[in-house]
């Protein structure tokens, strides 16, 4: 099977842990041995959140008296990219002794009027308590919102359109190279109506939605959406959660998941199994295997009586 593998930002940071080269090392090694049992068996494409580091770099750049202004979203999103692409490739690299393994940049085109522009969701960067990122908020202009552990920065999440490089990674993937691409969603840009002229533009795309934008550019069969949960939970940090095992994409839309952290996620799997008919689920980072083989996570399904 053609499997394409969304890693949540936590793939690199769990909640809590700091943000250190070291720690990001140590959590992606961790992450690679599940992934290599998965690239032994099936033609992989992994793609990979970027909230935590793309936030950090925005507050050092914020921050750095040497500059004139802060490096715009899309170029640190970009340094994002390369970063963790390096370490995913040194970690597969050893999980898979002779596989070819390629870590891409690319870029995302979306919409210069997306109403995303307007109304800021994507959680990037740390948890901050109330009163410090009222502070922040103020000082840098931040629009905030409140995550499932405190009070984030929130940034425009425009919808994907098309991934630029889709016919690079189908040509990679032809010659049997493991493929790592689409980190954070892909460098966000628009383009002139005109002459076709690319701009990169303030935001952070959401990495599930290109996951899933590019799985069925690529006619992949499965898409496997990882988190830091094993299940889609109904009710989730309720005395009535409970986990979903299985859903169609009618189903999971009626959940009321929220916009900033299950709800791409769910989304992205009911668009990729409503458009191609293939398989998606959604679990926890060491449990890529299993879910694969239906023994974990939640699993999306085409609604056969439709």
């Amino acid at each position: 099977m053609r499997i394409v593998v969304a890693l949540g930002g936590n793939a690199l940071l769990h909640r809590g842990d700091r943000p250190d080269a070291a720690v990001q090392q140590a959590n992606v090694d961790r992450t690679a041995t599940g992934l290599a049992a998965l690239a032994r068996e099936h033609e992989l494409v992994i793609t990979h959140g970027n909230g935590p580091q793309v936030g950090l770099l925005a507050m050092e750049s914020e921050a750095d008296p040497a500059l004139s202004a802060p490096y715009p979203l899309d170029l640190l999103g970009a340094q994002t990219q390369g970063m963790i692409g390096s370490l995913l490739t040194r970690a597969m690299h050893d999980a898979l002794p002779g596989q070819r393994i390629a870590a891409l940049v690319t870029h995302t085109l979306v919409r210069a009027d997306d109403p995303a522009f307007a109304r800021p969701t994507k959680f990037v960067g740390q948890v901050y308590s109330r009163q410090l990122v009222e502070e922040l908020a103020r000082k840098r202009g931040w629009r905030i919102a409140l995550d499932t552990t405190g009070w984030r920065r929130v940034v425009a999440s425009p919808a994907p359109e098309r991934i630029l490089e889709t016919e690079t990674v189908r040509e990679l993937l032809s010659g049997g190279t493991l493929v790592i691409c689409g980190g954070g969603g892909g460098v966000p840009v628009t383009a002139d109506r005109d002459t076709g002229a690319l701009s990169g533009v303030e935001a952070v795309i959401d990495k599930d939605l290109t996951a899933a934008l590019l799985a069925e550019d690529l006619k992949a069969d499965f898409l496997l959406i990882l988190t830091d949960v094993p299940y889609v939970y109904q009710g989730y940090g309720t005395p009535d959660q409970r986990p979903l095992l299985d859903a169609t994409p009618q189903e999971l839309r009626s959940g009321g998941f929220p916009a900033g952290s299950m709800g791409p996620k769910t989304e992205a799997a009911a668009r990729f199994v409503e458009q191609t008919g293939g398989l998606a689920a959604i679990g926890a980072l060491d449990a890529a295997h299993e879910m694969v083989h239906g023994r974990s996570g939640t699993l999306v399904r085409p609604d056969l009586a439709g």
